[in-house]
């Protein structure tokens, strides 16, 4: 073969390297890239190449400024009219040579909504510099036949870099030879065992992913022996560079909440503005211009007092207090409106490896030639129990199977050990299992090893998928001979089999094994053969060829990665709360199957969709038949990503977990990205919402639960702020149309009122406790107004009932006021009346139907605590001097105040005659139903 030189090589093309390099075998590799095996590229070749690819680094899209950000936090509709109220009032104050209290404080409030809107938004996605990290500083390649170490930065396609335990792969590339390597290649897959790579191997194009053993990846870690590679691709053409562009192509939405309190903002200015205008010329019409100063007083109060300036601090306190109890339950939330978002969800996608299971590989079966045992117990305990038929045996009674679990031992190379109190093992998941296995039986390999001493092993391979281990038997101390221990595929060791302990392997013997190896298999279980063999000597190394022949068979084991003992009761909880549980997994499909039936997640018969099957849909395709599916088996990044879209073109709200660097442009997509806490990668947690950390499925249940008593907390304080709102505004506006002179509150007052009297009380509201049928109804539609259900007509009438009660006070006490000689002393029993008439709305509401003598007062004891509190501070702004002149009130008498007292319990009596007509309808209509 002949190679570029460099003098043609500067001439010629680049090469393109968008090929599908897993079925190029190794000479059309290097023949497409122009690359010499033993010498790598030439310098002029490197120089052409580095100018035209660049570095090898992942790159990144401009996002949004810190300033931008900022600034779009003071283009809300509702701190627009706010910012303008303030101007206004700065104006009128000044021109009366008056000092702008009112203006100052708006300003204040103003600019603390902005700052906590900025300070929820502000935090930078950090998912691309965590994948950046994944990069390797260093790199050993040959270059023009010199081998040197450069920065991974400098590799370009053509480069031949060499391998070996330990390194972090530094750019894509094809195998060129290799010695026994093994990488993980979880970030990219998802799956924790290490990938056997074989540089010969024949792939189809459209093999997945994973099973692309002929090629390595860039963030990828090599775990066992070495290779050379010749470098496919750099920078944003690897496959984590294409994780990257999708990661950054996702466009972030706003969240339920943050539409419905766009949408909140909206009614709210429109209607106020609206009402602005019909006060204005409605007393310009009943009065004269020579009112219209006063009429614009009105206009700015009325303003001031429609815009709730407690609710962004009442809303991020209450999602603050969510995510404090989700710690709680083990769900770390990275961004607060994900707290209420939660409540939304429809959909819940999960990866199935330590999510759904314990990612501890558990011996479900033993089959021996005589019997089929079943096997108790969970995790890497040894703790369990061997059935024949649900009946517990004892182990000495049956020699096959003492044989079998002495092999577990002595052909393994993991260690089991107890660290306060809980069984971990070191070393590979599934012999970790097989030590847990004889364990239950007493057969522990610190004994073991004593008495059967290992001398020799033929160590695994993928191309053998076997390996052996050599132990030598002693006759007090005199060596009499050794046992070889096999184990690997069933089919291979079978092969090697001629007897079983009792005497010849019949072809009929062979049939039923091979059989119930299938049947394990079809049960999504990982199944192991075991044989053993006499020898007289220690073999040479490299001798297993004629070594493992003329076998003895002694049996199969049949393990499987189990389910998480709480998984199925949190499976059945989301279908009981209307949410559709759905498992994506880098699993083979019989596998996931059955993980999915065990668990509930499908039926028998269910349609499993695979990662080659995706492929082949379109996104329409996919779209019809996402509904149908609750299985998807062998999937890539961008199928995930494909399968949260195509739900969310369904109309459903996603929750997707992932613990992986393919898993962030999916987590990114969803509406909420679940990360794993434990076994996730730096990557997905800087993509998701929320993070958990006991990596459980059932804890994703558990926070659905918080963000729906979230979403109705918020609900109810939201009625609670304003129907009070309404009812302020209400009152203003009626001041000038029934010709009393004056506007009965100031903005101070009013922004007193929306901060503290409704802000302390609705905090509390945000503590209320579950309801008992939270998680046995189907989610509300996340794209509902925050006006549904009720909620807008409840709000109109509660503001109306209240308007009333405190017009027909405004009204006597203006009276009473004008003869008492302090004319305006009504406006402080306006305000009086306001507040205290929210104390009781505030004890009312905390049920819609039940009486309050009903509910437990110490179920939610915050809501006494702050209506204690509220009137405490209101009483104090009438009777303590300094806060009396500053808020611009006036002393009441005990009588006058008693008068308040009363007109504001009549809202309590109200809503609890609401409460009692409502129940006796609805009793009405049960009967009659």
């Amino acid at each position: 073969m002949s190679f570029t030189t460099p003098s043609s090589a500067s001439s010629s093309p680049l090469p393109d390297t968008t090929q599908p390099w897993h079925t190029l075998d190794i000479e059309q590799a290097l023949e497409h890239l122009e690359s010499d095996p033993d010498r790598g590229l030439t310098p002029a070749q490197i120089s052409q190449r580095q100018q035209q690819y660049g570095l090898n680094e992942l790159t990144e899209t401009g996002g949004r400024s810190p300033l931008a950000i900022l600034w779009d936090q003071f283009t809300n509709i509702m701190l627009v009219m706010l910012i303008a109220v303030a101007i206004v009032s700065a104006i009128l104050d000044l021109g009366n040579g008056v000092f702008p209290k009112d203006a100052i404080a708006i300003f204040a409030i103003v600019i603390l909504n902005g700052l906590l809107g900025y300070l929820q938004e502000s935090r930078a996605e950090k998912a691309l510099a965590a994948l950046k990290r994944l990069s390797s500083p260093k790199v050993r390649v040959l270059r023009d036949g010199k081998l040197m170490e450069i920065s991974g930065k400098e590799l370009v396609p053509g480069d031949v870099m060499l391998l070996e335990a330990g390194v972090q792969v530094s750019a894509d590339g094809r195998l060129i030879e290799a010695q026994n390597l093994q990488i993980r290649e979880s970030a990219l897959t998802g799956e924790a065992e290490a990938v056997h790579k074989q540089p010969d191997a024949q792939l189809s194009e459209d093999a997945p992913l994973g099973d692309r053993i002929t090629l390595v990846f860039q963030g990828t870690e090599v775990i066992q022996g070495r290779a050379k590679v010749l470098v496919t691709n750099t920078g944003m053409q690897t496959e984590l560079g294409r994780i990257a562009t999708m990661l950054q192509s996702v466009e972030t939405e706003a969240t339920p909440l943050q539409q419905r309190m766009s949408q909140l903002g909206n009614v709210l200015v429109s209607g106020s503005l609206i009402l602005v205008a019909l006060v204005v010329v409605g007393g310009m019409l009943n009065r004269g211009l020579g009112l219209f100063e006063e009429l614009l007083e009105v206009s700015l109060s009325m303003a001031v007092a429609v815009v709730p300036e407690g609710l962004p601090a009442v809303v991020t306190v209450t999602l603050a207090i969510g995510t404090q109890r989700m710690v709680r339950r083990h769900a770390l939330i990275r961004k607060l409106p994900a707290v209420e978002t939660l409540g939304s969800v429809t959909t819940i996608c999960s990866d199935k490896t330590g999510t759904l299971t314990q990612n501890k590989m558990v011996v479900q079966f033993v089959h021996t030639p005589g019997d089929t045992f079943a096997v108790t117990g969970e995790g890497y305990a040894p703790i369990g129990e061997f059935r024949i038929q649900e009946s517990a045996i004892t182990v000495e009674d049956y020699p096959d199977l003492q044989t079998l679990l002495t092999a577990c031992v002595v052909c393994n190379d993991a260690r089991l050990q107890q660290e306060k109190q809980e069984w971990t093992i070191l070393g590979d998941p599934t012999e970790g299992a097989l030590l847990s296995l004889a364990g239950k039986a007493g057969f522990f390999e610190e004994s073991l090893r004593q008495q059967l001493p290992r001398v020799a092993e033929f160590p695994f391979s993928s191309e053998r998928k076997r390996m052996s281990a050599i132990a030598q038997t002693q006759n007090g101390e005199e060596v009499t001979s050794y046992i070889m221990f096999t184990k690997g595929s069933p089919e291979l060791i079978l092969e090697r089999c001629t007897r079983i302990q009792e005497g010849e392997l019949t072809p009929e013997q062979r049939g039923q094994i091979l059989a119930q190896n299938n049947q394990m298999a079809g049960k999504g279980l990982r199944v192991l053969g075991f044989a053993y063999k006499l020898l007289s000597d220690i073999p040479p190394d490299g001798a297993w060829e004629d070594s493992e022949q003329e076998l003895i068979w002694l049996g199969l084991v049949g393990m499987l990665d189990a389910p998480r003992p709480e998984v199925r009761e949190a499976v059945a909880q989301c279908r009981e709360a209307g949410i559709r549980p759905v498992m994506i997994t880098g699993d083979h499909q019989l596998t996931a199957r059955a993980i999915a039936t065990n668990l509930g997640i499908a039926k028998e018969g269910d349609i499993v969709l695979t990662g080659q099957e995706l492929q082949k849909l379109s996104q329409a395709e996919l779209e019809q038949q996402v509904n149908q599916v609750s299985i998807y088996a062998r999937v890539s990044p961008e199928h995930k990503l494909r399968i949260v879209q195509a739900l969310q073109t369904q109309g459903e709200f996603v929750a997707m977990t992932g613990d992986g660097v393919n898993d962030a442009p999916a987590l990114k997509q969803a509406d909420i990205g679940v990360a794993m806490g434990i076994t996730g990668t730096d990557v997905s947690k800087e993509a998701s919402d929320m993070i958990l950390l006991d990596d459980n499925f059932a804890t994703i249940v558990h926070a659905v639960e918080e963000g729906r008593v979230v979403y109705t907390n918020i609900r109810r304080f939201i009625k609670y702020i304003l129907g009070s709102n309404i009812g302020e505004v209400l009152t203003i506006a009626s001041a000038p149309l029934i010709g009393l002179g004056g506007v009965p509150l100031s903005p101070l007052q009013i922004l007193w009122m929306n901060l503290v009297t409704d802000g302390l009380p609705a905090l509390a509201l945000a503590m209320e406790p579950a309801e008992p049928n939270v998680m046995r109804r189907p989610p509300y539609n996340p794209r509902e107004s925050i006006f549904a259900r009720g909620l807008g007509l409840y709000m109109v009438r509660i503001g109306i009932i209240l308007a009333i009660l405190t017009i027909i006070l405004m009204v006597w006490a203006y009276n009473y006021a004008q003869e008492s000689g302090d004319p305006d002393r009504w406006k402080t029993m306006v305000f009086t009346t306001l507040c205290l008439a929210q104390m009781g709305h505030a004890i009312a509401i905390r049920s819609d139907t039940q009486l309050t003598v009903q509910l437990n007062p110490f179920s939610n004891p915050y809501v006494l605590s702050a209506v204690t509190l509220t009137t405490a501070l209101q009483l104090m702004l009438i009777y303590v001097a300094p806060l009396r002149d500053f808020f611009g009130t006036h002393w009441l008498s005990p009588q006058e105040l008693l008068i308040c007292l009363g007109f504001s319990a009549l809202m309590f009596v109200w809503i609890e005659l609401e409460k009692l007509v409502i129940n006796w309808f609805r009793r009405r209509q049960t009967a009659i139903g």
